[in-house]
């Protein structure tokens, strides 16, 4: 017992050190939401050389550079911080004394004949300066470089967007699929679990300086220990203790409340992108566009997601984890310790749910309830696919997401999670046991 509660008191003081520290340094650091829309490049966030401030970005129209065009800065006041005019590559630049908020203008009178703002985009805009950054501006012009005329035009674009999407969907889906297949939990302090990878990418990313793939490793990595102690301290006592699935069940509830407060409390409830990769120009490929951070998002969501299917498949740990999945108690009679399969499957559950939030926060940027947002459409993919099954859980949110961003041709896209679950719901009419879950007999 003393053992267990030392585990317990260790995990939630790891969590406070990782998260209290940098609170009040994340108010600093949060370079705050971007400006502008689609369409026009700008230069990636970085540290401005020698330490100083700035704002700056790239003026495109139609994929060509834009010159001679006018950008004033000024404080929230009304006084006068600097101006810059593009250079033949479009590129402009303004330091600026100290961190702060800056209101940035185009002057739309200095653009070239031809030259215009994308209807509904606006020439100003008001953003937030961290200490040492140099801040990347968004500028919209002209009417992009391919015009959708119906429905029909939109839907690869949306295809693509929801396979990114149920990609990201499924390496949270996964992990808990993996945890619910183990123990029988159903974990509804998942989705803090895919929050917390996102405030820990930003704070290596944003607080500490790093670059956002190192930073992405170094918080999949903690958020890992994290998992594993969360197991050691909190679930396995309740297990050993014989608390029924139902208790356990209300005890995720209560954790995700208090974890989803304690982050409001910590980060704020600001919504801010991390400092690497936010602007960056899609690549036109037939009738889709594909910006370079989202094709590296699937592939790293690909690649993960066939490493787990080996680890199933194909190794020994793997072999014991289905094992456990399937019957528990035959597989401890069988010799393998089931106590150390479920800790492994914690600490790769919340690994997975951590890399899903660094992605979902490069996609929609980082805020205090990330993963509550999609918790609905991971327990949608789970149920979909067959509960306690990891490829049932990739498959079900392939459909999720697909289907989440596609019915926006017939919806508005307030409603899109709508379509998801009511797809949920016919497709389980038709078959309960879920698209590869097996069907059992009841009573």
């Amino acid at each position: 017992m003393r053992s267990t509660l030392r585990a317990a008191v260790g995990a939630l003081v790891a969590l406070l050190c990782l998260l209290l520290l940098p609170s009040a340094a994340w108010a600093q650091a949060s370079p705050g939401p971007g400006a502008g829309t689609g369409g026009t490049a700008s230069p990636a966030a970085s540290p401005a050389v020698g330490g100083g401030e700035a704002v700056r970005g790239r003026l495109l129209h139609a994929g060509e550079p834009v010159p001679g065009a006018v950008i004033t800065v000024k404080t929230p006041d009304g006084a006068d911080v600097g101006q810059d005019t593009t250079d033949d590559a479009g590129d402009w630049l303004v330091p600026v004394p100290a961190p702060g908020s800056y209101v940035v203008t185009l002057q739309a009178e200095s653009l070239p004949d031809g030259v215009q703002l994308r209807p509904g985009s606006r020439n100003e805009v008001t953003l937030p300066v961290a200490a040492g950054q140099e801040r990347p501006v968004l500028f919209a012009l002209g009417e992009g470089t391919r015009k959708t005329t119906s429905d029909l035009d939109r839907l690869p674009q949306l295809a693509l967007d929801g396979l990114n999407f149920g990609l990201i969907i499924a390496l949270a889906a996964v992990g808990l699929s993996l945890i619910y297949g183990t123990t029988g939990l159903v974990n509804f302090a998942h989705g803090e679990l895919i929050t917390l990878g996102a405030l820990l990418g930003y704070f290596f990313n944003a607080v500490l300086g790093l670059q956002l793939i190192p930073a992405a490793l170094a918080a999949v990595i903690v958020a890992g220990v994290l998992g594993g102690l969360q197991d050691r301290g909190l679930w396995r006592p309740l297990r050993k203790r014989g608390t029924g699935l139902i208790a356990m069940l209300v005890v995720t509830i209560g954790l995700a409340l208090f974890l989803r407060g304690l982050f409001l409390f910590l980060f704020g409830g600001a919504t801010r992108p991390y400092r690497d990769y936010q602007a960056q120009t899609g690549y036109d490929l037939g009738p889709v566009s594909l910006a370079p951070k989202d094709a590296i998002s699937m592939a790293i969501c690909v690649l993960m997601l066939l490493v787990v299917g080996y680890a199933l498949l194909r190794t020994r740990l793997g072999k014991a984890t289905r094992a456990v999945s399937d019957n528990p108690a035959l597989a401890a009679s069988s010799g393998i310790d089931v106590e150390r399969v479920i800790s492994v499957v914690w600490i790769a559950g919340a690994s997975l749910a951590a890399l899903a939030g660094i992605l979902l926060g490069l996609a929609q940027q980082v805020s205090f309830q990330l993963g509550f947002q999609i918790l609905l459409l991971v327990f949608a993919g789970v149920t979909l696919g067959g509960l306690g099954t990891a490829f049932g859980a990739l498959v079900g949110s392939l459909v999720v997401g697909i289907f989440t961003q596609v019915s926006t041709l017939v919806v508005p896209t307030e409603l899109k999670n709508a379509g998801a679950l009511a797809i949920l719901i016919l497709i389980l009419l038709v078959r309960p046991q879920g698209i590869l879950g097996r069907a059992e007999r009841v009573g």
